[in-house]
């Protein structure tokens, strides 16, 4: 128990100097703004005209996801460089905490991980004046399962043997289910240290959906942004989670794959009955999201992922996190930098840089339904 406690510790400082850097990064940002001369300037790495300012002004605040928070990150950046006086701030916290601020109406929007429940767009109601909140897909990409296993430098699992082990049933990285997933690969007997999301996260929620889909038995626990398993280790946000696995021998835990690409952290290739075994990559990722169907009504564009694809190429852990928004009753001193910004995230533009931090674009037929939308907000 004291190594376990202590671990955890370790965990939660390292993911608030990761947040700490993050913050420094943001700010960073903010000082360039300043520096701007024009309100139309491009971007650095971005075309004249890729962001309309359109009337944006003062201070829009945002919170929520933290799986998509570098991609957001690169967002304010570009577009905050290009709107002089403009302020864009996301607080990266969790989909939960995101949803209350929103339904609190302390943000303009929020970031989720997943859509919004039949509860949540009831409460919206006292927030968004004559409508409600609707679920608005921005940002795609594959939840990877890092991992931190010396002298194994490639690792396949499937469905059931991830399940067995953040149920803490397979505590053993020599485990024989783990050594039939990886012959002629030398497992060592190394404790499994997996960790698991400390906060309602809608990453843990996308993770189980996967899990209850494909897993059987293995997983009896109801999907849910609450972490549902015994055992494990908990750790804040999705950076929290990456720094653990990085730090401790023998850590397999679950994350945006940005955060293992920034970080150096080996991700599962998982076995899903294809040809092979598949990568957690956001071309393979945009596979699995390219069937995804609008399951969401009217300006609602809330998807309906297929967690049990077996296609060749197709890697099946998905999020797609939404940008929570009213669809009418925007505040108004925030709706034209609401729209404003919006419209630069789910333009081609917009959704092109989200390559170079590991997420995957929303298909193209969807997002053009974005826009849409976002250009209806009132």
């Amino acid at each position: 128990m004291k190594l376990q406690r202590k671990n955890m510790l370790r965990a939660s400082a390292l993911g608030a100097l990761v947040v700490s850097g993050a913050l420094v990064l943001t700010a960073c940002g903010s000082d360039d703004n300043t520096k701007n001369n024009g309100s139309t300037a491009a971007p650095s790495g971005a075309a004249a005209g890729d962001v309309k300012c359109d009337g944006a002004t003062g201070k829009l605040l945002a919170s929520g996801s933290s799986a998509q928070k570098n991609a957001v990150d690169l967002w304010i950046k570009n577009y905050m460089a290009a709107c002089k006086g403009v302020e864009v701030n996301y607080k990266s916290s969790s989909s939960g905490e995101g949803i209350v601020a929103f339904n609190q109406g302390t943000v303009g929007f929020a970031g989720s991980d997943s859509a919004l429940k039949p509860e949540q767009v009831e409460e919206s109601k006292k927030i968004c004046k004559d409508g409600q909140g609707i679920n608005l897909p921005m940002v795609g990409g594959p939840i990877a399962l890092g991992f931190n296993v010396p002298g194994v430098d490639k690792l396949n699992l499937d469905a059931t043997t991830l399940a067995n082990i953040f149920n803490d049933k397979i505590k053993k990285w020599n485990d024989e289910a783990i050594k039939k997933l990886n012959p002629g690969v030398e497992l060592p007997d190394l404790a499994i240290q997996a960790f698991h999301r400390s906060e309602d996260s809608g990453t843990t929620e996308n993770l189980a959906k996967y899990l209850k889909a494909t897993a059987g038995d293995a997983w009896p626990h109801e999907v849910a942004k609450k972490w549902p398993a015994q055992g494990g280790l908990g750790a804040s946000g999705s950076s929290g989670v990456a720094a653990a696995v990085k730090q401790n021998a023998g850590a397999i835990g679950y994350f945006e794959l940005s955060y293992a690409s920034s970080q150096g952290i080996k991700t599962v290739d998982l076995n899903t009955g294809a040809a092979a075994p598949v990568a957690a990559t956001a071309e393979n990722a945009s596979k699995a999201i390219a069937a995804a169907k609008i399951a969401g009504t009217g300006k609602d564009l809330a998807l309906k992922l297929d967690y049990t694809t077996k296609a060749d190429g197709a890697y099946p852990i998905v999020l797609v996190t939404y940008e929570v928004v009213c669809d009418k009753g925007n505040k108004a001193e925030t709706l034209p930098t609401v729209k404003s910004f919006l419209t630069y995230t789910a333009s081609d533009a917009g959704q092109k840089v989200l390559s170079e931090k590991g997420y995957a674009p929303i298909p193209a037929e969807i997002n053009a339904k974005v826009r849409e939308v976002v250009a209806s907000l009132s």
